[in-house]
């Protein structure tokens, strides 16, 4: 960044930082032993679709975008009640959740959409209901670090939940320390 850039208030766009991303697998094995928690079979990706120097106007646009095979797994593009986008994949494969989901942020950054990714969205279940509750482990991307969410009603969560995950697998995951980053996610298409 410049001193013109400093002038004039411009400040640089922070890139998406997506390789940790490839430590939930590991740590999806510590949530099934420590707290009976797997995979949903879901995962999101949220971005605000919005104008700008890269547009992206249809639903169409970004699956022929990320040109994901279907074949695989099925991919669903939703509006959240704020206005963002979500892209949620379903696939049983947690390992398949995640590769699919670093190459939709990559294709994304490639295609000069980076600055719109906000998080990346991680579903967990309870291995015999009803369990604890469910979680769900939201990557953000531009930190590189996780946090756990546990929805318990509309607008209700629990925290105890979130902070018991957060010590099974702060070993395992870039867990994130700032807890007024640990943003509630109501109505999320992620289960």
């Amino acid at each position: 960044m410049g001193i013109r850039d400093t002038l004039f208030g411009r400040t640089k766009q922070v890139a998406p930082k997506l390789d940790n991303l490839f430590a939930l697998p590991s740590a999806a094995l510590t949530l099934e032993s420590e707290l009976d928690l797997i995979p949903s079979g879901q995962a999101g990706l949220l971005f605000k679709a919005g104008s700008g120097e890269t547009t992206i106007t249809t639903d169409e646009e970004i699956k022929d975008l990320l040109n994901f095979d279907e074949s695989t797994g099925k991919i669903a593009i939703t509006t959240d009640d704020l206005g963002f986008k979500w892209l949620v994949i379903t696939d049983p494969d947690i390992e398949t959740l995640v590769t699919r989901i670093h190459g939709a942020n990559t294709s994304m950054v490639e295609n000069g959409l980076g600055p719109r990714l906000l998080c990346a969205v991680f579903g967990f279940v309870p291995k015999t209901p009803p369990g604890d509750g469910a979680v769900r482990l939201v990557y953000l991307l531009k930190q590189g670090t996780f946090y756990p969410f546990a929805p318990t009603g509309p607008d209700q969560r629990d925290n105890e939940l979130e902070l018991r995950v957060r010590s099974f697998i702060g070993d395992d995951l870039p867990m994130e320390k700032d807890l007024t980053r640990w943003m509630a996610l109501w109505n999320l298409p992620v289960n």
